[in-house]
């Protein structure tokens, strides 16, 4: 949801980020996105995918548990070129730069990785890490030349999972997650705890699992368990 705080209103940031070998995410820095308007909105998905195989004959289904989807994040926002709007720091005005831009982050193929790049989506308290799923462009307002002066674009993006968890989530012996994670610069506790559990206010209880007695310190390169909690 949107900064509720006093000042200046905090604008949706899409940044760049790299994996490592063990599935840790850290936010490339100096490339990111800022939308010019933040969006009215949005929306989170979840999803879990039953078995509903019936035989010949059979009166009723017995629906048998499959796995569990990645969440999805949808929005949309607007890129103004008419000058009415503020333009965030460094953003060109022409309305195609911007969505170059933009698909260079969320859409271009990487060919170093081999796969487009994942991202980190940033706004108030949404912190959500993924890759693109679908991206749509509608132009809406142009100059006599032709030119766009506005575009409108709708974005989604599915949940990053590392290897790990993705053979976690399909062992159906696991009743639930277990996560090592190392601690890079500019972690907080409650940013890993959003990060693994959906929510922040668990960072209590893993620094009393981890022994940490100042949850606010903690330091670059250390390995925190974050246990089922749920």
């Amino acid at each position: 949801m949107p900064n509720l705080s006093l000042g200046v209103k905090k604008k949706l940031k899409i940044s760049p980020c790299t994996v490592d070998a063990s599935g840790n995410i850290t936010v490339d820095k100096g490339t990111s996105f800022e939308v010019m308007l933040n969006p009215s909105s949005y929306k989170q998905s979840y999803s879990i995918v039953y078995n509903k195989k019936e035989a010949i004959g059979q009166l009723g289904s017995d629906t048998k548990f499959s796995g569990i989807k990645p969440e999805t994040v949808n929005f949309e926002f607007v890129i103004d070129g008419t000058g009415v709007v503020e333009l965030p720091i460094f953003s060109s005005s022409d309305v195609k730069t911007q969505v170059k831009e933009l698909t260079d982050i969320v859409h271009k193929y990487d060919g170093k990785k081999h796969e487009p790049n994942h991202i980190q989506v940033l706004w108030g308290s949404l912190i959500f890490y993924g890759r693109l799923e679908s991206m749509s462009v509608d132009y809406t307002l142009f100059k006599p030349s032709g030119k766009p002066l506005r575009a409108k674009i709708e974005l989604t993006f599915s949940e990053f999972q590392s290897k790990e968890e993705e053979g976690l989530r399909a062992n159906k012996s696991s009743p639930d997650l277990s996560h090592l994670i190392e601690v890079k610069a500019g972690d907080t506790l409650p940013l890993l705890c959003y990060r693994v559990y959906k929510d922040s206010s668990y960072y209590p209880e893993v620094a009393k699992i981890n022994n940490i007695t100042n949850f606010r310190d903690i330091k670059p390169g250390s390995k925190l368990h974050f246990p089922p909690l749920r």
